[in-house]
């Protein structure tokens, strides 16, 4: 048994004495210290976690047990927290503008919008302006100080319709319709007109939020459905403390200086074009470039280690995705379909992944085991139905690039894959200067319902995965009930340079594919066998990982990326033909360069380069004429002196046959 389940039994034990008390009362009963610091509790039932928190309030029951969620308690507590901040939000602006229409507020965890949100319709088509956010959470810190109790009410679902309807809130009834059961549970915010239909929990009350900020205000339709009623959302964000808002303040500036939207126009990266449509990028030559540079990167580390590249087209047959189950899982995020001018009853789709193209690869030809391993690559562009206000620049658009492979091999082979996929990773993360943080993704420990396939599957490949974790020595995270529905995976977060954190690589088990296309290969039995598929992705997609980027390094590219490595400067116009010959020479040799030939003064030369993030000035006047030489200016480091453009060569080519991070 482990600890936590210890724990929690000797705990059930004091709550069994104990029916009729309240989740604080027992949690005072085990500790004084950090009952005073709980905004909520884990409960647990004979000594099995639940998946929600429950209020203080909670009565606890024979069988149960509970623990102080604390703001040391990672997401589960800030979500309660968020939520109740959204909560005083909507108390905020009922009392400030009576008759507005409340919509829904829910936590948000890493959405660099805001911590949560709320959306209103404004009595008599009025509308929020920015300027409408200081009195708004200036009334949320008046909230605040009158440490106001978040209550819970129940009531019977035909009681809570009739008392939305009587309010005026004709959203709610719908909500209440549609997801209640007979019982329905609201909140109230003591002293106020606020209540909402809500599972909760929440905090015990308003005295427990210590440092909030309004931060947007945005368009929002109801239930993100463009048909229906217009609506206006208010971002905020809430923390445990001043100093962690202050940290976050800060860090969002930073983040907005280094915006990939507004750096892809500065740098002439890549744009979007309004006559094409939303989501879909147009990649500059810069940008083009850089993406050229990280594909032959790519390819000559996949070649080296016997990776296949194969194409796939654009369109197919709708029958390939209800085969795959895609369409059955994900029509919302398809485009619709294209009938067949010469046969209407066929369907073609464009495609939204590359996975169900190479299982038709393999199946091309009878395989045997001794063709196993099979891996299949493709920079394979998909598309997705992005609604337009979701759209995000590079970070979500409606098409993209897929970096995935598919990997076909035996059970005896899963584990050595997965490692040459965990040390690939490893490869390219380190080549681009992140640091990284691995999950692995695995089945709820008891409800199995969801989960596509038998124990006896699960078991191998989620003992498959670990094993080859602990083979690589790579530290990681074990994620309940986070794994796919076909199968375990193992994902990877890195960490910029400003310490936020994405979602990249992935590698998947997936063996309930391989059962619906009926692929097979032949093993050493002469007799028919399944073999297991891996889905792998390193970049996850070229535009959301150049996008991620542009934003590590300020637009400031590492040499080996940069679109123009040096550029030549000359201090005055007869010096031009000086700055050509050095431009073809280090052309010739292969690096990226370009000389600056315009009448201008050599500083205002100077500040386009620093603007442009150019790593290399080279600057020539009468004395590097003369001696052949080059003095280099670094983008960073200012002047460092004279040199030869031989020997300036290289340097250059040292820092890009090395990958360097810096100059």
């Amino acid at each position: 048994m482990s600890e936590t389940a210890v724990n929690a039994e000797q705990v059930n034990q004091q709550s069994s004495n104990s029916s009729g008390l309240s989740a604080l009362e027992i949690l005072k009963q085990q500790d004084r210290e950090s009952a005073k610091r709980a905004i909520a509790a884990r409960l647990y039932q004979h000594g099995v976690r639940q998946e929600e928190p429950v209020d203080l309030s909670y009565v606890v029951r024979e069988g149960e047990s509970v623990e102080p969620l604390t703001p040391e308690s990672g997401n589960d507590a800030l979500e309660v927290y968020r939520h109740s901040t959204a909560h005083l939000l909507a108390a905020a602006v009922l009392d400030l503008y009576p008759g507005t229409k409340l919509g829904i507020g829910p936590a948000l965890l890493d959405d660099p919008k805001g911590g949560f949100f709320y959306d209103f319709q404004r009595a008599g088509g009025e509308r929020f302006t920015p300027e409408d956010l200081p009195k708004i959470e200036k009334r949320m810190k008046d909230l605040i100080k009158r440490n106001l109790e978040y209550r819970r009410v129940e009531m019977p679902k035909a009681e809570a319709e009739k008392k939305f309807a009587e309010m005026g809130e004709p959203l709610k009834c719908e909500l209440i319709e549609e997801k209640a059961g007979a019982q329905v549970s609201c909140y109230t915010i003591e002293g106020t007109p606020f209540v909402d239909f809500c599972l909760g929990p929440h905090i015990p009350s308003t005295g427990k939020i210590k440092a909030i900020k309004l931060l947007s205000i945005a368009g929002a339709h109801w239930k993100g459905d463009e048909s229906r009623e217009q609506m206006q959302r208010i971002y905020g964000t809430s923390f445990f403390s001043q100093e962690e808002l202050d940290e976050w303040i800060r860090q969002k500036e930073e983040a907005e200086k280094r915006d990939h939207r507004r750096l892809g126009q500065e740098l002439d990266l890549f744009s979007f074009s309004d006559a094409i449509g939303p989501g879909l990028v147009l990649w500059h030559p810069n940008g083009a470039l850089i993406r050229k540079v990280i594909e032959q990167f790519l390819n000559e580390e996949l070649y080296r280690r016997g990776y296949s590249f194969v194409n796939t087209p654009h369109v197919t047959q709708s029958e390939l995705f209800r085969i795959s189950g895609h369409l059955e899982n994900y029509q919302e995020g398809l485009y619709p379909p294209m009938t067949d001018k010469e046969n209407e009853q066929i369907e073609y789709r464009m495609k939204p992944m590359n996975c169900p193209f190479h299982i038709q690869i393999y199946k091309s030809r009878q395989r045997s085991y001794r063709d196993l391993p099979q891996r299949y690559a493709e920079y394979g562009m998909v598309y997705r139905y992005e609604r337009s206000g979701v759209t995000h620049g590079l970070m979500r658009a409606r098409g993209f690039t897929q970096d995935d492979a598919h990997l076909f091999c035996t059970p005896e082979q899963l584990v050595s894959e997965v490692v040459a996929c965990l040390d690939l990773v490893d490869f390219v993360m380190k080549a681009f200067g992140f640091e990284y943080k691995a999950e692995l993704s695995v089945r709820h420990p008891t409800d199995h319902s969801k989960y596509l396939g038998s124990d006896e599957v699960w078991t191998m490949a989620e003992d498959a995965l670990t094993k080859a974790l602990n083979e690589y020595g790579l530290p990681y995270a074990r994620m309940e009930d986070e794994a796919a529905f076909y199968g375990p995976k193992i994902d990877f977060k890195v960490v910029d340079a400003i310490k936020r954190t994405w979602q990249l690589s992935t590698i998947q088990c997936d063996f309930n594919l391989p059962q619906r296309f009926g692929i097979e290969y032949i093993g050493s039995d002469n007799k028919p066998h399944q073999p297991i598929m891996v889905h792998r992705a390193i970049l996850g997609s070229f535009e959301r990982f150049f996008g991620i980027l542009i934003e590590h390094y300020a637009g400031a590219f590492p040499v080996w990326l940069a679109p123009v490595q040096a550029i030549v400067l000359p201090i005055s116009d007869r010096f031009n033909e000086r700055a050509v010959e050095v431009e073809r020479q280090l052309q010739s040799e292969g690096h990226r360069v370009q000389a600056d030939l315009r009448s201008e003064k050599i500083g205002a030369k100077i500040r386009d380069a620093q603007l442009k993030k150019i790593p290399f000035m080279l600057v020539i006047g009468e004395r590097e004429a003369e001696s052949g030489a080059v003095a280099v200016r670094d983008r960073v480091k200012g002047d460092t002196g004279a040199v030869s453009v031989a020997e300036f060569s290289a340097r250059l080519k040292e820092l890009v046959g090395t990958r360097a991070l810096q100059t």
